[in-house]
Formats: structure tokens, C-alpha cells, sequence
């Protein structure tokens, strides 16, 4: 082999394919990734996982997958490890099966003791196999590309196999290790992508699902690929983070080792660093070209066999084709060239009959590059809406593709090997996108939205997002529960846009720290953040906490979040400089402690905080103290505090009381509904009502367990002259006609200032309606009153609606759900304030 050739066929054998495990082992390159889970810290490594399956019962472990997810490697490590004496030494005979080299075997009957002697080392003595046959305890089968093990069409009709001296299928072997019928006590581990191979594994067998690497451990790699230069390694590893890190496939080492080749010789020629995966693929495709010296013609030659390649593996049933297949595509010159693009196989047929090698892609998303490349350089296939059509359902990459390569800036390079795409290819999809994005926005479709934004970032034109996300587009609508793709996407929009009137997480199932961090920017520029019914990580917290110091939110719901008291103060810290002025958080599991960091971001100086909801948060007399305080200090602006059903007690109002007498205190509303604050309690309240410049404008006190007594006290504060009181709820309290009588006295009162009075479920008949109705025409503020759920009949209607009718103020009268018949109906039609 010449230099050249030697020179290609170390590219081409390596850009896509990875670096071979043997070598990432043997040159102590290895890093082992997580195991699935859902919390990232819960994560144990898939090197403990795979030795703790094979220290107990019943010592099966199987290693599940996507390719390139870091399976076969894991294995290599398993054993190589092993024969340097490193673990797993309680086994003295380990068998390395891989059915991408035992595919020719399949089908064939062989024994398992020929499988033994053949594919267990070239120096496997006989007596060796006798002893593992003698003592299975002490033999270990490890099977890579389990899912290559063909079963045919009928499973069933291949038994597993029980004997090890009877020639068998390699599938009936394999099934009958793992099912315990042949060499019963052997161990064994295998390594499969999700496929119908799950059929082999017992029910006791230890399933490990195998994610690839996270952040950490992608950062390590870096490190490793960039062993003398550590400032390299990570400008590299934040740049592949910041711009590609959202996509799933990041976390495969094959991709790694692609990004960092690619990388690598960018920053030694001192290029930029691609900034989009169309950038990256447009890269590799450059430098493989360059490599295998093709001119601009039989690059794009050799582009339009790959993306007929790609459209008949992704519309087709099968993944790979045959060899006499790639000729329908062109691809017979370039034979000698497919192992730089494609996966070349042995497909283990005759080699007479013509099927000697099989093609795949290494990823979807280089095939669907190739798709979307051979499209815009090939104008012999149909438009741009025919070939969207025709991949629908199948094709996740190929319109984000097109959209990067329809920009001039991300296809520079890849004009410099191919030439200048078909113009009106260009044009096509460029006027299919603004028409269909524009469509999309303007309705409420979660998906569609999300296809758009993935496209815009991937074009990366600033003037496209703003001419495509106009003013008719329904940027509001919820887009709960979104990818870390998805949030990439989302937050580039937002930021391109200069921020939006509100972002909208409502129902965001979990919230990762990766997720709230892509979002950040985002978030940061959002007037108003809705995460109702979502759950944050802790981590997630602290990035939103971020997002929220110095950002321009001003409103923040978390409701139903169940946040927690460490969550919660976690969040707090972005609390005590920022714009947050209201702050919702109905029932999120917090206590007292939670109380008291926010009580102190409250006294910081630097919060605008004005609205709290706490509702349905078990905070206790020690959270109401703590809020009591801080009210009183100098520096706190709240005007709004919710405390409905915080299962308070009338000891609290001591507190209340106390802060609502500190002329320092700004607080306007105030709801204590659905408390057990009772007489006593809310005597205490009415004491501070009194006193003159009490800020309490809104009070709504429903449900508290109140007396007669107290609804006389409340007359006397609002007839007091000193009550800025113009807005009181004290409903689902049944003092009846007589202790609703105090405040009907109130409202006559020239003193009382009330525009608003809630007495639902009062107790009320019609025995007090005429003071109710004195009331209405002697009262010039009252524009609201609500006296539903109360026992008034047909008699008091009549005087109702002319009270209603005659009231200057009053402009609605709510009597829904009282006992009146449909012989009144009429007679309240006649009267548009009244509501029935």
C-alpha cells in the first residue's frame, strides 16, 4: 500500500466510524459512561453496573443501547481487563463472541464446543473446553451486536439448544446460555441495540440501559483527545456544548470522536469552529472529499448516490443495502471510496452469488445530511414539498438540514468540494419554509412550533427569525414538557426576538439542570414565566435562579410544582436582585423554612417583589412570623400576600396584627380564606383595621370560622372613617341574617368606602332583605356584591332588582344558586346587573 492509500484508509476508516475499541482500551483512553436514570447524581457507571450483575445470581447482565452509545467498548474493556488480572478473576476462561463476525456462522449447526474451540483464542487447549463443560461456574460468554443474531422469521422453530456436544444454529447456542438449559451456572453478558433480540433474555437477566456519555464524562473525552493542550479541551468541549450539546446524539463517544477530529484540525489551521450540525457534517464531507481526492463533479456525483441511498433506507424497510443494490444509485465508481461515508459489512452470504457486502449509514442524522446535501446539489428529484412528503414520519433531521444548508454562510464550505447548489433548489425550500413557518406560528400546534424554531436555529439568520415569528404568530401558547433539543431551539428564538411578553413551560414534567440552562437566555427575557404544574431539579433551580437575577421577569408562576423547601430556597437566591415583582406559588410543598428565604430576600434591598401566593403551603405560625417581619421592615414592597388554606390558626393573627400596625407596612391585599382563624383571630385582625393609614385595601377572610361578633367589629372598622377597606370577601361563613346585618349597616355608612362585599353562603333568607336593600340605595360606592349560595326565595326578588336597578353604582348583583324558581326568571331579565 502506497502513502496515499495509507493515508486514506486511516481517515476514512476512522472520521465516522470512531476510534476502535481495541485502541481506546489498550492506549487507556477509556472512560466509562453512565447508566441510565432519572436523576443525573443516581447514576452509577455502566463498568460497576456490568460487574455487580456478574457477582450475584443469576450472573446475566445485558447492556441495551443505541449505536455508537459506548456498548462494544464497554465489553472490550470487560475482557481486556479480565486478561490483564485488573477484575473478574473468580472466572478462568472468558469467550469474546462477535456476531459481526460470527454472521457467516448463523444458520450453520455447530456445537458448542466447536464454537468454543474456534472463536476462544487460538491457543484454546482441549482440555480447556472439557473443563469449562465440567465447571460452567467458571466460564464467561460475552456476546457483542447480540441484535445481529438472526432467529429468521419463526424464533420458535430454533429451540434453545441443551447439549454442548450437538450441532445447533449459533441462535439456539446463544438462547440456550442465556436461558440456563445449556452449560447451566455460565455467565454471561451481551451488548444489543433495542430489537426483537430482547427475546433471548430470561427473566432474571440484568438489564442495563446504556445513554452514553453526559456532560461529564464528555468533557473527560475532550481532556483525553486533547491530552498536551487542557485550554484546547475545553474551548473545545464549551464550544461543542453550547451549539450541538442539545441533541441526543451528542451523548454517543462515536460522535464525540467525530466532533473532536473535526475540531482538532480546525483549531490547528485556525479556522472557526462550526456552529451548527449542517456546519459539522458540511466538514466532515469536505475533509473526506479532500482526502479521497475527488474533483467538484464526482463529489457530487458521489452526494446524489448517498442521498439515493439514504431515501431508499429511510422509506424502505431494511437499514442497509446489498452491494448489487448500490449500483440503482450510482454507486458502482464509487465502491472503493463507500467505507469513508458508510458502514461496510460482510453480510455472510455466498460470495458467488453477488451479495458480498452490505452498506449502512454509521447515524441517522449523517444519512439524513446526505439526503438533504444530494437535494439542494441534485435538481434530478422532486420539489422540495414532494420529498418532505415522501420522508414523512420517517425523516426526524432532514428539514433542519435543509435549512442550514439553505443559508450561504453555513454551506460556504462545502461549496468549496461540491461547487454552488442548484439556485432554484434553494429558492424552493426557502419559499416552502417562510410560507409553512408562518402557517405554523399562527396556530396553536405545539409540534408545529417546535419544528419551526429547530429549523431557525439551525439556519441561524437573525432577520429570518424576525420575519418569520411576526405579529400574528401565537408565541404564548404552552410549550410544556419540550426536549433538551427543543429548548435549544426555543431559547434562540426568544433571544433573537430581544425576549417575549411570556414563555409559557406550563406542565413541564422535569425540568432538568441541562434543560433550565439551554432555557436561561430565554427565560432571562421573558416578561413573564409560566412553569405551572412542572417540576424543577434542584439543579434547574439554581440556572432559573440565574435567569431570574438581573433578568427582566417580572412575573413567575410555579404553581402545583411541588417544589420543596430546598428547591424553593435554592430559587431564592435570584430573588434578591431582580425585576420579579409577582410570585405564584399555589400549593408547591413549602414550609416555614421556606417562609423565612423568602422573607429575607423580601428585606435584601434589592427585591421589587409586590404579589405572593402561598396558597395551600403549610408555612405554620413560624412562616407567618417570619413574613410578619419582614412586612415590617423598611425595604420590603410587598402589597399582596395569598395565605388561602395554609391551615393557619387565630394565633397567627397576633403577627398580622403586629405587622398591619408598623407604619412601615405596604400590604394592600391580604387573603386568609379557608383558615381556622376563628373569633379571636380575626378580633385581632380588626384591631389593626382600625388603626389610621392601615394600608388593607383587599381582605378576604371566607371560610374562617367567624362569628356574629366579628362582622360587627368589621361594621365598626368600616364606619370608622379610618379604613381604606373598598374590597371584603367573608363568605362560607354562617352568621346568618342577623350578623350579616353589621356590615348592611356598614355599606349605608357615608364613612365606608367598600366597592366590592362577597357574603356567599352567609346564611342569608329573605328576612334580611330589605336592610340588604336599604343598604344598595343609600350606598355611592358598592359596585359588586355577591350573595350566592344563600337560601332567598321568589319573594325577595322583586325588591332585589329594583334595589339593583336604582343603585348608581352598582353594577352586578350575583344571586346564582339560591332558592328561586323559573316563575322569577323573567322578572331578573329585566335587570342586566343581575346575574341568576
Amino acid at each position: 500500500m502506497d502513502e496515499d492509500a495509507a493515508l486514506r484508509s486511516k481517515v476514512t476508516s476512522t472520521l465516522l466510524l470512531g476510534e476502535p475499541p481495541v485502541s481506546v482500551v489498550n492506549d487507556n483512553k477509556y472512560i466509562s459512561p453512565p447508566t441510565a436514570g432519572d436523576a443525573d447524581h443516581d447514576r452509577p457507571s455502566l463498568d460497576a453496573a456490568i460487574h455487580a450483575a456478574l457477582s450475584g445470581g443469576p450472573r446475566t447482565v445485558v447492556l441495551l443501547g443505541p449505536e455508537g452509545s459506548g456498548k462494544t467498548t464497554a465489553l472490550e474493556k470487560l475482557v481486556v481487563g479480565w486478561a490483564r488480572g485488573e477484575h473478574l478473576q473468580n472466572f478462568s476462561f472468558v469467550f469474546h463472541l462477535r456476531f459481526r463476525e460470527l454472521s457467516s456462522l448463523d444458520g450453520t449447526p455447530l456445537s458448542l464446543e466447536t464454537l468454543m474451540r474456534r472463536h476462544g483464542g487460538r491457543h484454546l487447549p482441549p482440555e480447556a473446553v472439557r473443563q469449562v463443560l465440567r465447571n460452567p461456574e467458571s466460564a464467561l460468554f460475552v456476546f457483542d451486536d447480540l441484535d445481529r443474531c438472526d432467529r429468521g422469521s419463526d424464533p420458535s422453530a430454533v429451540p434453545p439448544c441443551s447439549d454442548p456436544g450437538r450441532a445447533a444454529p449459533v441462535s439456539g447456542l446463544v438462547a440456550g446460555l442465556f436461558g440456563g438449559s445449556l452449560l447451566k451456572g455460565v455467565a454471561v453478558a451481551a451488548a444489543t441495540r433495542p430489537t426483537e433480540s430482547r427475546e433471548f433474555f430470561p427473566s432474571g437477566a440484568r438489564r442495563v440501559q446504556v445513554s452514553g456519555f453526559l456532560k461529564p464524562q464528555r468533557e473527560a473525552y475532550f481532556r483525553g483527545f486533547f491530552p498536551d493542550d487542557p485550554a484546547a479541551a475545553a474551548a473545545a468541549s464549551a464550544h461543542m456544548e453550547s451549539t450541538l450539546g442539545f441533541y441526543e446524539f451528542c451523548t454517543s463517544p462515536r460522535f464525540c470522536w467525530t466532533v473532536c477530529s473535526v475540531y482538532k484540525s480546525l483549531m490547528d489551521a485556525g479556522a472557526e469552529l462550526p456552529e451548527t450540525l449542517s456546519q459539522l457534517y458540511a466538514g466532515v464531507l469536505v475533509r473526506l472529499t479532500r482526502a479521497l481526492r475527488l474533483n467538484e463533479a464526482r463529489g457530487r456525483a458521489l452526494v446524489s448516490a448517498l442521498g439515493e441511498m439514504a431515501s431508499r433506507c429511510l422509506v424502505g424497510s431494511d437499514s442497509s443495502c446489498a452491494e448489487e443494490e448500490m449500483d440503482s444509485f450510482g454507486f458502482r465508481p464509487f465502491l472503493k471510496e463507500a467505507g469513508a461515508f458508510l458502514r461496510v459489512d460482510d453480510d455472510g452470504g455466498d460470495r458467488s452469488d453477488g451479495r458480498r457486502r452490505v452498506f449502512s449509514f454509521h447515524s441517522r442524522p449523517i444519512q439524513e445530511f446526505f439526503l438533504a446535501a444530494a437535494f439542494l446539489w441534485d435538481p434530478s428529484s422532486g420539489g422540495v414539498e414532494e420529498t418532505l412528503a415522501k420522508h414523512e414520519g420517517r425523516a426526524e433531521f432532514l428539514d433542519v438540514f435543509l435549512s442550514g444548508l439553505s443559508q450561504p454562510l453555513r454551506r460556504r464550505p462545502l461549496e468549496a468540494a461540491l461547487g454552488a447548489p442548484n439556485a432554484e433548489r434553494v429558492a424552493d425550500f426557502n419559499r416552502w419554509f417562510r410560507s409553512d413557518s408562518r402557517e405554523a406560528l399562527a396556530g396553536c400546534r405545539k409540534d408545529r412550533h417546535l419544528r419551526c424554531f429547530r429549523m431557525l436555529l439551525e439556519a441561524g439568520n437573525e432577520s429570518l427569525v424576525k420575519e418569520v415569528v411576526d405579529a400574528a404568530a401565537r408565541i404564548g401558547i404552552s410549550y410544556g414538557d419540550v426536549s433538551l433539543r427543543d429548548c435549544a431551539a426555543l431559547g434562540y428564538v426568544v433571544s433573537r426576538l430581544g425576549g417575549v411578553e411570556h414563555l409559557n413551560l406550563y406542565r413541564t414534567g422535569h425540568l432538568t439542570g441541562a434543560q433550565a440552562e439551554t432555557l436561561a437566555p430565554a427565560m432571562r427575557l421573558s416578561r413573564e414565566i409560566n412553569l405551572n404544574s412542572s417540576s424543577l431539579s434542584s439543579a434547574a433551580a439554581t440556572h432559573l435562579a440565574s435567569a431570574l437575577s438581573g433578568g427582566a421577569t417580572e412575573e413567575l408562576d410555579l404553581s402545583q410544582s411541588a417544589l420543596g423547601d430546598d428547591t424553593f430556597k435554592t430559587l431564592c437566591a435570584g430573588l434578591r436582585n431582580c425585576k420579579l415583582r409577582t410570585l405564584k406559588l399555589h400549593n408547591c410543598d413549602l414550609t416555614a423554612a421556606s417562609v423565612e428565604a423568602l422573607s429575607a430576600a423580601l428585606c435584601s434591598g434589592h427585591s421589587e417583589l409586590r404579589k405572593v401566593d402561598l396558597t395551600r403551603n403549610l408555612i405554620g405560625e413560624r412562616g407567618v412570623e417570619a413574613l410578619s417581619k419582614s412586612l415590617q421592615h423598611p425595604l420590603c414592597t410587598l402589597t399582596s400576600l395569598n395565605l388561602f388554606d395554609c391551615e393557619l390558626t387565630g394565633a397567627c393573627c397576633a403577627h398580622f396584627s403586629e405587622a398591619l400596625m408598623s407604619s412601615c407596612c405596604s400590604l394592600t391585599e391580604l387573603d386568609l380564606s379557608v383558615n381556622d382563624l376563628r373569633q379571636e383571630g380575626a378580633l385581632l385582625l380588626c384591631r389593626a383595621l382600625r388603626r389610621p393609614g392601615c394600608p388593607i385595601q383587599k381582605l378576604s377572610l371566607q371560610r374562617c370560622q367567624l362569628t356574629a361578633p366579628v362582622f360587627e367589629e368589621l361594621s365598626s372598622v368600616l364606619r370608622g372613617g379610618a379604613s381604606r377597606l373598598t374590597s371584603l370577601s367573608v363568605g362560607l361563613n354562617a352568621v346568618g341574617d342577623r350578623g350579616v346585618k353589621h356590615l348592611w349597616d356598614a355599606v349605608a355608612h357615608p364613612s365606608c368606602l367598600l366597592e366590592e362585599l362577597d357574603v356567599e353562603m352567609t346564611g342569608l333568607t329573605d328576612a334580611g332583605v330589605q336592610d340588604l336593600c336599604g343598604a344598595l340605595r343609600t350606598s355611592s360606592t358598592l359596585r359588586s356584591l355577591e350573595l350566592r349560595n344563600n337560601a332567598m326565595t321568589d319573594a325577595a326578588v322583586p325588591a332585589l332588582v329594583r334595589a339593583a336597578r336604582d343603585s348608581d353604582s352598582m353594577l352586578e348583583m350575583n344571586l346564582k344558586y339560591n332558592d328561586f324558581s323559573e316563575d322569577v326568571f323573567e322578572l331578573m331579565d329585566e335587570c342586566e346587573k343581575i346575574r341568576y
